[in-house]
């Protein structure tokens, strides 16, 4: 007995050239896309009528980022959404994931090069769409964002038994690789602008806060984002 059905379309690679005279803007997005919904056929019966093939999924990418902007990456999340939900009828749930990969203007000399570009740190942006019915959810993200403080930082009073061998320090350095997700309230926003509230509270409270231990800091990092930034209801 099949217990859920499912398919889609991973690492689509998507990137966007505005060109405006003899500057241009660039926009690198990796996008994964999942179907759930009634396509038990498929798998029995090898039926495949109502199955979208995963080649146009990828092609609707690209036809629906020539027509839309991809500034924001959880609004175009939710041109895909729409569009998929509108137009299959087996399906039911829908999810698009988003990674947004950095990109800066190489500098020659004092200058910002128009159409040359560099990769960024290794942190980037993420956002997942998910549509069921007429109803949209919107969530983002940040992954890999590398955080470090000398001090202001420690670890104490911490259960031991015999193969405890780490002493307490009440004045460590801290450094870890930070993921966070996040749940809006709403599909009205404006992301890029509420995406950047909520990694420079994130980031200005692990640099303030006195840690106890990394459970500590994570807790007063995801409330610090819950009491400041009203557009968020989960993280």
């Amino acid at each position: 007995m099949l217990a859920e059905t499912a398919y889609g379309k991973s690492s689509v690679r998507l990137v966007k050239v505005s060109r405006h005279g003899d500057r241009h803007d660039l926009k690198d997005l990796t996008i994964g896309i999942r179907f759930e919904g009634e396509y038990d056929q498929s798998y029995t019966h090898g039926d495949n009528r109502d199955v979208l093939p995963t080649d146009t999924m990828k092609n609707t990418v690209y036809a629906l980022a020539a027509r839309h902007s991809v500034d924001e990456p959880e609004a175009f999340g939710r041109v895909l959404a729409e569009h998929f939900l509108e137009r299959n009828q087996r399906l039911r749930r829908v999810r698009v994931d988003l990674t947004d990969q950095a990109w800066g203007r190489i500098a020659v000399g004092a200058r910002e090069h128009g159409q040359a570009f560099v990769r960024q740190v290794a942190e980037s942006r993420t956002a997942t769409v998910q549509g069921e019915g007429e109803r949209i959810a919107i969530g983002a993200g940040v992954r890999d964002c590398v955080i470090l403080k000398s001090s202001r930082s420690g670890f104490t009073g911490f259960l031991r038994d015999e193969y405890t061998t780490l002493p307490d320090v009440a004045d460590r350095i801290l450094a870890t690789a930070m993921t966070a997700t996040w749940r809006y309230r709403t599909a009205d926003l404006d992301f890029n602008l509420t995406w950047r509230a909520v990694r420079t509270t994130l980031v200005e409270t692990f640099a303030e806060h006195d840690s106890q231990s990394v459970q500590h800091t994570l807790h007063a990092m995801g409330q610090a984002v819950l009491d400041n930034v009203e557009a968020v209801s989960a993280i």
